[in-house]
């Protein structure tokens, strides 16, 4: 498997409206490059593109969603970082060969298909796959 690079890095926070008004100043941007809802993630998302790397602000949509339970237990902060790859399901198939746990499976998001590798084998860092074939910048 090749790991192309870093594809984004995923912040946690309760209220994405006042998140954007923090970050965006930092990240001299004055509007997200890419905003949406993903229903089966329960997340609402603001994604900024620095270089080819995404930075995105993401909030729950539910108070039983993955990002709201993440902040219950740990606070808001960096929640993931996901790695761009060729396939999903080839990196799937080899990393679990190699002994690697995985949160369900392949997942899909708009044209491509995404993973979860659980965090107990990374450090405490959840660490996405995903084959996303686009890029910002």
């Amino acid at each position: 498997m090749k790991v192309n690079r870093v594809d984004h890095i995923c912040i946690a926070v309760k209220n994405l409206e006042d998140a954007r008004k923090k970050w965006e100043p930092m990240l001299g941007k004055d509007k997200p490059d890419d905003e949406y809802i993903d229903e089966p993630e329960k997340i609402k998302v603001a994604r900024y593109y620095l270089g080819e790397v995404g930075f995105e602000l993401m909030e729950s949509t539910t108070p039983d969603g993955d990002v709201a339970k993440f902040i219950e237990k740990k606070g808001e902060g960096i929640m993931l970082l996901s790695v761009n790859v060729d396939n999903t399901r080839d990196a799937i198939e080899e990393m679990e060969g190699k002994g690697y746990p995985f949160i369900g499976g392949a997942r899909k998001f708009r044209d491509c298909e995404f993973a979860f590798v659980h965090p107990k084998a990374t450090n405490g860092v959840l660490l996405e796959y995903i084959d996303d074939k686009t890029s910002g910048g």
